[in-house]
């Protein structure tokens, strides 16, 4: 086994160009695997990492209906009554021309809510108080802000007392949160959140078309849904589609699932450029076999069995495939580390899919490489002698 190896080896190093284009083609093949798969387990962690930080005990609603939507505050009082719901609040969002002085703030996002939008979003105040029902019941132009709205309009997170106008309206700031970052929506740090009863002044509506649902704990999520469906249900009698409810862990399941499946073709489709890879080394292995016919022959001659044969120009095939899944495995390595900056997102090998990586270019190299090794060993000593290759 051990001259195995040295034959291999020294028949690798006397044609180095041949054996550099065998090698890269599975390093190529290699490389497509570890860093697409690396790419979409990262893409699946961020999605997941989003969607888990809004709450995995958070359900959102959507009214569908229009002209029949009679959903008001006081039956989201009502459904709130259920023992296995924590808070319920309505959103809408507000367009307008946000003015802080002289300064015009552009990406602020204006967001009508009650109390209780913070505790289901799991937001932290930095300072100052959340909207209350105080500022419901009065529609008072108070506003809470994120913190990348506080410093974009006022210079600074310690904006409390500051003042600043909606379509020319002057709101006065209550809160400021903590900071947030992004997830699946968008940035959670430019919203300006105002009373829910002021917003529906400011847009001329009255009906709540969208809210959030969070149950007393993730055990009782399902309980919570089947309140609000039980509930909707109530309302809207006669179908389900006026009406839709959505669970954040069904949303991390079916995501897993599916960003599993796109994993695996990605991963198969990667692995196509691998088989290229060991097309390339069944042809330059069987190139070998015939320059080394008379080498053959000799050995046989010599009293080398056709397994010894055989064992040799695997061996080499298999020299082949591991030198290119090890080099093609340190160039993912760096390759992940310099795209993980460039799209912002944590990419990483498993040591499943690097075992799996590096396992595939040897069963490559076993597959393509035992024909030519076959033929190697079948060959009859009389015959390898004569040959004049």
């Amino acid at each position: 086994m051990l001259q195995s190896f040295k034959m291999a080896l020294k028949a690798i190093g006397g044609n180095k160009m041949r054996s550099f284009l065998t090698v890269l083609g599975v390093v190529i093949g290699v490389v497509a695997i570890v860093v697409l798969v690396a790419i979409a387990q990262g893409t699946n962690a961020s999605v997941v990492s989003s969607i888990e930080s809004m709450g995995t005990n958070m359900l959102s609603v959507s009214i569908n209906a229009k002209r029949t939507n009679p959903i008001t505050l006081d039956n989201l009082r009502e459904l709130a009554q259920d023992e296995s719901i924590a808070h319920v609040a309505p959103y809408t969002r507000v367009s307008g021309t946000i003015k802080a002085g002289v300064t015009t703030y552009d990406d602020g996002q204006i967001i009508g809510t009650i109390q209780g939008y913070d505790a289901i979003r799991g937001y932290e105040l930095s300072q100052g108080r959340f909207i209350t029902q105080p500022d419901l019941n009065n529609r008072i132009f108070v506003a809470v802000l994120g913190s990348e709205a506080a410093t974009e309009m006022f210079g600074k997170t310690d904006a409390v007392g500051e003042t600043f106008s909606i379509n020319g309206y002057t709101f006065t700031v209550v809160g400021v949160l903590e900071a947030n970052g992004s997830d699946s929506t968008g940035s959670q740090d430019n919203q300006i959140f105002i009373p829910y009863t002021l917003a529906q002044r400011l847009s001329n509506m009255t009906r709540i078309s969208s809210f959030y649902v969070s149950a007393v704990s993730s055990d009782e999520i399902y309980f919570a849904q089947a309140a609000v469906e039980s509930y909707l249900q109530k309302i809207f009698p006669t179908t389900y589609s006026q009406y839709s409810v959505y669970n954040q862990t069904e949303m991390l399941s079916t995501l897993n699932e599916t960003t599993a499946t796109l994993t695996l073709m990605m991963g198969g489709i990667a692995a196509i450029s691998l088989l290229v890879g060991g097309i390339g080394i069944m042809n330059i292995m069987l190139v070998s076999v015939s320059e080394r016919t008379r080498e053959i022959g000799i050995r046989k001659a010599i009293g080398a069995s056709r397994g010894n044969i055989l064992l040799q120009f695997l061996i080499e095939a298999l020299v082949v495939s591991l030198m290119g899944g090890l080099l093609g495995l340190l160039i993912s390595l760096g390759a992940i580390s310099l795209l993980g900056p460039v799209l912002d997102m944590t990419l990483s090998v498993s040591p499943t899919v690097a075992g799996a990586a590096i396992g595939f270019s040897v069963l490559i190299g076993v597959v393509f490489g035992i024909y030519p090794a076959n033929k190697a060993s079948r060959l009859k000593p009389i015959d390898a002698l004569h040959y004049e290759g």
